[in-house]
């Protein structure tokens, strides 16, 4: 409240205006003098608290005068006497990309939907419902009963019992009423003042301030025209704002609409002005919009806008008080000179801003269209204001979901609306002329459309308009009136009219000479085409529902067509003969004169027509059609489009360009055909069906250009003009074949629509399988986008489930394929090619001939039954046997093979129709004689039709023809046969069948005897193989004794080891080690493809290697790890972030790799956005094998087996317990440090003993356990050391490249012990068996790594080395001189494992002695690192289980129970959280699964280390965990009672366990002050997602952005590795990362993932792969439909299931670190033009 201002009392001020003479007035008076007072008094907009004193000040005022006494006692009178019933009409307002649904099944048509809310607890959830994301601007359908069919209701909405929608007004009590009246009509007053507001213009009197201050606003309004960074850049420049205010300004501006950039007084806001003009005008040409408002006017439309919510708050009270509003919003004005106040807010709507439009729109919404009797009423008016509305759209940039002409789809689909629109407001009529007036100036002196040089955004608008007049004929009408009758017919008239101007425009001629300079505009006119396609058949159906509408539409098109003069004859009529046959008529050639292929009147009246024949109509036509039907003159200019689309196929036009060729494609193609091509057809058929078909036929020969070519008057050599007349033919009767015998049209024949559908897709199907997706996009949609797919498909095909990758395929049912008709008109030249082919090979397998026969097709009705007759006539006869006889004289450039194919068909088709009336009739009454005429017709001088096919049979040049000629003689003697009324005579059949068919089956039989031959020797070869297989290994049986378990994936490695010693010491540890394998084998490079053996003194090969952070194993998702005291030396138990090296495994050698490396990095720098690919900087490059990311390489490193002596190891065994080898290696490593640092006699006399050391132990004890010279390696493996370790360590802590970082030799170590877990984790988690699982590839690659990580130490400086052993060491035993040492709960127990084994041959060098253990001092070393980080991880796993349960008197059974509670009472002494009396079986089995994980790892870790094969058993999948441990424990020297190890060591273990759980970290623990990690740990998993999608959807739905008030449009995006959803895409949850601001996926990702990160786009239905700020990837969600297909961005809409094979899929990919290889992939396919910038997603 602003300082000095008392409080207001609503009751007193509702009294003082209730007793006012003028209450308007006063009310008026009040808001005027409050609203500048709470609004536009600072700099900024103090939203609460402009929202808090409004409330305050002027709402609560205004509901206490409504009510006459305090808000809520008077709101709660009124639902207690039922005036606040509220309509069951839901009428949710969508926001731009809320996700809606309709019901398929029940819906009236598509534009019918539903909210989330609604859809979920209505029936038609389990319907077949299709999903979409809204576009804003519609609202909820629910519980309007003229939308659904069923179901109207959704539970939330259902009235019971009560009335529907058309309820009686509801009346108020007459005070109330009053108030109501008064307050609507002054406060709606004032919103359409300040809306209607110009900036020139004046406040009324009643609103001007007291005292006008010199304050004012320069306010930028959004265009379309301008950029962001256009505005951006004119922002900074003009009002002098950083970069940052800019553009919080532009997205303001763009969200709401406008925004005041600059306050100030009125010269200093009219400079600003001037310089945002002048700054826009430069980029654009076209100034952004700016205005000066003084500072009152701005409060005033603030608060305008805000009253415009609260009218939906107080008018969803009551029906009554929504009644009252929607009269006042209705209400002429008083003046008599205005419309209502909604009318001039409608027409003021494109100068509005988006706020105050979304404000307007969704008032009307929540008011006028929720009533049945005001929604009559404001359809009236919306159509009224029809013409103007939608003039203003078109000159308006905005789009149309925020213009008021959207809300079309709201009235104009509900059919009693619609209706009544039609009779009481000609609706049609005004549509149509909409169009016209909007398309007149394209308009040519010949009154057609031209679109030459059109603007195509306003033209994109213009076409926005032809969806209305679809919505007004979505539903046609059950019953007609004689007003809706003669106003249907006054629309159709007018949109003849319109298409009169489409009737024959954009006439094309064809091009001579030169080819054309500029390419016609064309696309305008099928745009026009593809929009008015399905008006053009609703308009048929109606017209189809009542038989005197029909017959009056036919004769209005029928006059409206004779009254077009395009195309006019230029010549007198001539006389044609052929055949005795005389055909007078005017000469045209399509190849010399205009012609269009825009016809749409035409189209229509060959439309009516059939529909007239399908409803019975046709026998009144003579009475409504004066003069009667010309068809040679109707059929004229459709024939002429089939010519010239056959002519453009000959590639006659090929001077024309591009554009004719594209309409010619868009004529068939399944966009625009069935109102273009196949009603062209239809025109033909009718003009076949009244003709004389010898007269037809010729008028097809002279509009071909053939008549003189099959009269014998063509003489021409040259070779491209008898190439074109060959197309030509083929082309010709292609045409024949279509309308004799395409039939599948209700009305031309007794078939159906489901029918039309099936033959449609059972030739999609017979190309190849396809998918669902597939056919609907083949298949032609009606007005509800709806093909009919769903009805037939389970008739006509199987359905073939996906796997983890592809989509479900349906495949054409073999009982089907007998309705394959290969010249099918509907096909595309390849699709015909494909279909030919795929049948001729599925019949060769089937042992089949290859003739394609003709399918029998259905009769034609009674009205086209004459068609047939074209087969039988004279001059067809004619045609078929010049063909024939071209063939058999082997005149090659007369004839070609498709022709002859094409003729074949043609007299199949023929002798089936006689085949087909013979069979049903008696021979006297079949008039069709086709077989007569080619018998008899030329035979004479051996020119028969039957002569040439005969002879035909014989030609060599006819092979692939020759199974269709042999059926076409078949046929021959089949319908002679019927004339004869017998059968086939022995003779007939001898002569004409046998030959072929022995032919036949000696050719089958030949076939099949050569495939059992094959057979047989593949047999034969394969034996002999195995055979010699077997001798060599018999014969070279020693070669085999060390074979690699990598040797055979998928069955236990060396089956043949296990007769042989080696295989008897299956012990990876210890003294009874087994002989590890070599791998003295010769290497491949991938580039130069040389072949070489790993050697240490060689030149080095490598495996290219990608190593990155990983979250996979984490136990504290979100946790990060910095560079410290402890880490990376000791990785924390909970594995918050490790480092994978992974490997493809394939091999070069280093220097090819080097040269390779330097090659890519020049080649991709010149790349368009290398970046997003590869990163340069970071040493990535593609495999350049298979393309997987990389970014080092892993030295291969060779290997020899350390061969024991057993019987010294035994000796050694008794002298080096474990007590002794703790003194002996302290005392090392005490001499050590003693030895490099200064004064060390002096330091070692005072340093004090611990208590496993022992002070007569010399530092050098160690060496007499035996040891050897290390091996020696080439300086190129050493270089090789350094790159890999070098990258491992910039890599895994993030920072600059250092060679010389004492942590270097730890991320070696360290990214070898996580691969190794993260490769256990994964087979585990995939059921695969530790040993024999992994791929050569995988196994290769970890092996290379242990081994890098093993000798990396050479590279490093030995005091380091020696530093980090003591440092690791001192977790388990006291270590002089090492302090803050971590407890064993703060430290992942394997990562020490491998640490200590890798790092402890460096205590065997000192300065310039280079020493390493000998084979037997190195199993001794392993044993006692492995038995001493074993106890500790027992340990480990006891003290973190604070969940035992204690059992009193219970008696401990067994060995292993009684150890395990001797071992929990030794750590019960020592600690004081530990429940007493814990069953020692309890301890046992927590232990055992606690430890398996870690002993699986250390199996993995030595076998790659030592090569020592493990026991066969672990090969198998099928072992129990307690086999498993056994066998492991067998494997790593360890007793299978682990607790035994406690046992053996006693003396030495319990003061190591005092020392271990005497440590603080311990005790707070226990304490349950420091959080502990369980054993074994959770294996981590992708997030459970919900089986159908909608469910994620609903969620998304109910998102609410965490810094965002506003209900604008967000991108929920779930994260799939924690759950958590997310905003992305949106400036609202940016954050700044690393001096950089990035989207909240990118920030998350970063914390979630370690900058990897997995995220599903819910409102999308796609997956996003991240692996950095820069980089990214789609990927498909793992949600299919119910035919196997994904659906991003929801395209189909289809109901979408979860797949869990693809969603386990995307869970390996996690799993096995191949995310960023999946990104490199993707991103190296696509080629990037524009970069995404995948930091803001």
């Amino acid at each position: 409240m602003a300082e000095g201002e008392t409080p207001v009392n609503a009751l007193q001020l509702c009294t003082r205006w209730l007793e006012a003479s003028d209450r308007a007035a006063a009310i008026l008076h009040y808001v005027a003098e409050q609203v500048p007072r709470i609004y536009c008094r600072e700099v900024e907009p103090q939203q609460v608290e402009e929202e808090q004193q409004v409330r305050e000040r002027i709402l609560q005022p205004l509901e206490c005068f409504l009510f006459g006494e305090d808000p809520s006692n008077g709101l709660q009178k009124l639902q207690q006497k039922n005036y606040g019933s509220s309509s069951q009409l839901c009428g949710r307002v969508f926001k731009e990309g809320e996700t809606v649904y309709s019901c398929r099944d029940c819906a009236i048509d598509p534009t019918c939907v539903l909210c989330m809310d609604c859809f979920q607890s209505s029936v038609h959830k389990g319907h077949r419902y299709k999903m979409h994301a809204s576009s804003g601007g519609g609202f909820c359908d629910c519980g309007d009963m003229e939308a659904w069919k069923t179901g109207p209701w959704c539970s939330q909405h259902d009235p019971g019992t009560s009335v529907a929608m058309d309820t009686d007004e509801c009346v108020l009590e007459v005070g109330l009423q009053d108030r109501a009246h008064t307050l609507f009509q002054v406060l709606l007053g004032y919103v359409t003042e300040l809306m209607l507001w110009e900036e020139n213009s004046h406040l009324s009197e009643e609103l001007q301030p007291g005292v006008k201050e010199d304050k004012y606003y320069c306010v930028l309004y959004n265009d379309e025209h301008h950029s962001y960074d256009h505005v951006i850049y004119t922002l900074q420049r003009a009002i002098s704002c950083d970069h940052s205010e800019a553009h919080t300004h532009t997205a303001l501006i763009d969200k709401e609409g406008r925004r005041a950039v600059k306050r100030g007084t009125l010269r200093c806001c009219l400079q600003a002005k001037e310089l945002i003009r002048s700054n826009s005008e430069h980029i654009t040409q076209q100034p952004l919009r700016v205005e000066i408002l003084h500072s009152a006017v701005m409060a005033h439309q603030t608060f305008a806008l805000r009253l415009g919510s609260w009218f939906q708050q107080v008018i969803g009270y009551s029906v009554g008080l929504r009644q009252v509003f929607c009269q006042v919003a209705l209400k002429p004005s008083d003046d008599g000179g205005k419309p209502c106040l909604i009318s001039r807010l409608m027409l003021h709507d494109a100068r509005l801003h988006k706020g105050a439009r979304k404000v307007l729109h969704e008032l009307i919404f929540s008011s006028l269209l929720m009533e049945t009797e005001y929604k009559r009423q404001f359809a009236m008016t919306f159509t009224e204001l029809y013409k103007q509305l939608q003039e203003d759209f078109i000159s308006d940039d905005h789009d149309r979901n925020i213009s008021v002409t959207a809300l079309s789809v709201q009235i104009f689909t509900v059919p009693t609306l619609a209706r009544q629109l039609i009779e009481e407001g000609s609706v049609i009529k005004v549509i149509v002329d909409t169009v016209m007036e909007m398309l007149r100036e394209h308009l040519d002196r010949n009154q057609r459309f031209h679109f030459q040089g059109y603007n195509s955004d306003k033209f994109f608008r213009i076409q926005m308009i032809f969806n209305d007049l679809r919505y007004i004929l979505i539903s046609k009408p059950t019953t007609w009136t004689e007003q809706l009758r003669r106003k249907f017919l006054e629309g159709f008239s007018v949109f003849l009219e319109m298409l009169s101007c489409m009737q024959g425009m954009e006439e094309v001629k064809r091009q001579f000479g030169q080819h054309t300079e500029v390419e016609p505009e064309w696309e305008a006119g099928f745009s026009i085409q593809v929009q008015l396609r399905h008006i053009l058949s609703m308009f048929q159906d109606w017209c189809a529902s009542d038989e005197r509408v029909l017959l009056q539409a036919f004769r209005q098109c029928h006059q409206v067509l004779l009254c077009c003069t395009n195309q006019p004859f230029h010549s007198l009529p001539t006389d044609s003969y052929m055949c005795k046959h005389i055909l007078h008529l005017r000469p045209y050639r399509v190849s010399q004169e205009p012609v269009s292929i825009h016809l749409p009147i035409s189209r229509l009246l060959a439309g009516l027509y059939v529909l007239l024949c399908r409803t019975g109509a046709i026998k009144h036509l003579p009475d409504f059609v004066d003069p009667p039907l010309d068809l040679p003159a109707l059929v004229e200019q459709p024939l002429r489009c089939v010519v010239l689309a056959a002519q453009v196929s000959a590639e006659m036009w090929r001077r024309n360009g591009l554009s004719l060729v594209s309409q010619v494609y868009y004529y068939q193609d399944v966009k625009c055909r069935d109102e273009m091509f196949d009603k062209d057809v239809m025109m033909l058929q009718i003009a076949a069906s009244k003709m004389d078909p010898n007269h037809f036929i010729m008028l097809i020969l002279l509009r071909f250009e053939l008549f003189g070519v099959f009269n014998g008057n063509c003489s021409t050599k040259d070779q491209d003009l008898l190439k074109q007349c060959n197309r030509l033919t083929e082309e010709m009767l292609h045409l024949l074949i279509i309308i004799t015998g395409e039939r599948y049209v209700p009305g031309i024949s007794d078939v159906t629509k489901e029918d039309v559908i099936m033959r449609e897709v059972i030739h999609l199907l017979c190309i190849e399988p396809m998918a669902h997706s597939s056919l609907v996009k083949n298949l032609p949609e009606n007005e509800s986008r709806e093909t009919g797919l769903e009805t037939v498909i389970s008739k006509v095909a199987t359905f073939k489930k996906p796997g983890v990758s592809g989509h479900g395929l349906y495949e054409v049912k073999k009982e089907c394929l007998k309705e394959f008709n290969p010249f099918f008109y509907h096909y595309s030249k390849s699709q015909h090619s494909k279909a030919e082919d795929a049948q001729k090979k599925r019949r060769a397998q089937e042992g089949s001939d290859k003739a394609l026969r003709p399918p029998v097709p259905p009769r034609f009705c009674h009205a086209f039954s004459s068609i047939v007759y074209l087969l039988s006539c004279d001059v067809f006869l004619h045609v078929l046997r010049r063909v024939m006889q071209r063939v058999v004289e082997e005149r090659s450039t007369l004839w070609s093979e498709a022709t002859v194919q094409r003729a074949l068909h043609l007299v199949g088709q023929a002798l089936l129709e006689e085949k087909t009336q013979l069979e049903a009739s008696t021979v006297e009454d079949v008039t069709f004689d086709f077989s007569l005429k080619a018998r008899k017709i030329g035979a004479d001088h051996g020119k028969s039709l039957f002569h040439f096919l005969s002879k035909m049979k014989a030609l060599p040049s006819l092979e692939a023809q020759k199974d269709m000629i042999n059926w076409t003689l078949q046929m021959f003697e089949m319908v002679k046969c019927l004339r004869e009324k017998s059968s086939p005579s022995p003779v007939c059949t001898m002569d004409q069948t046998k030959p072929e068919e022995s032919v036949q089956d000696k050719e089958k039989a030949e076939r099949k005897r050569k495939a059992e031959a094959a057979k047989l020797h593949r047999q034969k070869v394969m034996a002999q193989m195995s055979a010699m297989q077997k001798n060599f290994i018999e014969t070279h049986k020693m070669l085999y004794d060390n074979v690699p378990e990598s040797g055979s994936q998928g069955e236990p490695a060396g089956c043949e080891e296990s007769a042989m010693d080696v295989g008897d010491r299956r012990v990876a540890v210890g003294p009874q080690q087994g002989v590890g394998s070599s791998d003295c084998e010769s290497l491949t490079c991938i580039l130069c493809q040389e072949e070489q053996e790993v050697q240490a003194l060689a030149p080095a090969m490598v495996l290219t290697a990608c190593v990155q952070r990983s979250t996979v194993l984490t136990q504290s998702r979100g946790k990060s790890l910095s560079i410290s005291g402890r880490f990376p030396l000791f990785m924390p138990p909970d594995l918050a972030v490790g480092t994978h090296t992974g490997s493809c495994g394939h091999v070069m050698h280093a220097t090819c790799w080097q040269k390779y490396f330097e090659a890519v990095q020049n080649t991709t720098r010149n790349r368009l956005h290398a970046e997003l690919i590869i990163d340069l900087e970071n040493g990535e490059y593609m495999c350049p094998l298979c393309k997987s990311l990389c970014n080092t390489v892993v030295p291969l490193i060779p290997t020899q087996p350390n061969k024991l002596n057993y019987e010294s190891a035994e000796l050694v065994g008794q002298l080096l317990t474990l007590p002794r080898w703790i003194q002996i290696v302290l005392a090392r490593i005490k001499g050590l440090r003693a030895a490099t640092e200064a004064d060390s006699s002096a330091e070692a006399g005072k340093t004090e003993c611990g208590f496993l050391e022992d002070r007569q132990t010399d530092f050098r004890s160690i060496l007499s356990f035996g040891v050897q010279p290390p091996p020696k390696y080439s300086s190129s493996i050493a270089e090789m050391l350094v790159v890999c370790a070098t990258a491992v360590h910039r890599v895994g802590l993030q920072t600059a490249p250092n060679e010389l970082s004492p942590h270097v030799p730890i991320m070696s170590w360290n990214t070898c012990a996580y691969t190794v877990q993260a490769t256990e984790n994964m087979l585990q988690e995939e059921g695969k068996a530790l040993f024999g699982s992994l791929q050569n590839r995988q196994l290769a690659g970890l092996k290379a790594l242990v081994q890098f990580s093993a000798i990396q130490r050479l590279k490093c400086p030995e005091s380091v080395i020696h530093d980090h052993f003591a440092r690791m060491l001192a977790v388990l035993i006291p270590v002089s001189h090492v302090e803050d040492t971590p407890s064993i709960l703060e430290v992942d127990l394997f990562h020490l494992l491998v640490g200590l084994v890798l790092s402890m041959p460096a205590l065997y060098q000192e300065e310039n002695v280079d020493l390493q253990p000998s084979a037997i001092s190195t199993a001794y070393n392993h044993l006692h690192l492995l038995h001493l980080v074993t106890m500790a991880h027992v340990v480990q796993v006891t003290l973190s289980s604070l969940d035992f349960i204690p059992v009193v008197g219970g008696v401990e059974e067994g060995e292993e129970a009684t150890a395990a509670a001797a071992l929990y009472y030794t750590l019960c002494q020592h600690t004081e959280r530990l429940k007493a009396g814990v069953s020692g079986s309890m301890i046992a089995d927590r232990v055992r699964n606690g430890v398996l994980p870690f002993l699986r790892c250390a199996a993995l870790f030595f076998n790659c280390l030592t090569r020592v094969p493990p026991p066969e058993e672990l090969f198998s999948t099928a072992l129990s965990s307690e086999d498993q441990l056994t066998l492991l424990c067998s494997y790593l020297a360890l007793p299978c009672n682990l607790f035994q190890l406690f046992q053996d060591h006693r003396d030495t273990v319990v003061p190591l366990i005092q020392r271990w759980c005497g440590h603080a970290a311990v005790l707070n623990a226990l304490k349950h002050e420091l959080s502990m990690i369980r054993y074994p740990r959770k294996r981590n998993t992708l997030m459970d997602l919900p089986e159908d999608y909608s469910v994620l959807l609903n969620r998304a739905s109910h998102f609410k952005c965490p810094n965002s008030l506003d209900e604008e449009r967000k991108h929920p995006t779930l994260c799939l590795f924690c759950g958590e959803m997310l905003c992305s895409q949106s400036p609202c949850c940016q954050e700044h990362l690393e001096g950089e601001d990035v989207g909240a996926c990118t920030a998350h990702a970063a914390a979630c993932g370690a900058g990897v990160g997995m995220f599903l786009r819910v409102r999308e239905c796609e997956i996003v792969l991240m692996a950095s700020r820069t980089r990214g990837s789609t990927y498909p969600a793992p949600y299919l439909d119910d035919y196997g297909e994904t659906d991003p961005q929801l395209g189909r809409g289809n109901p979408l299931h979860l797949c869990p094979e693809r969603y386990k899929k995307l869970h390996q990919l996690w799993l096995q670190h191949c995310i960023l290889e999946e990104i490199a992939r993707s991103l190296e396919v696509l080629n990037i033009m524009f970069a995404f910038e995948w930091q803001m997603l």
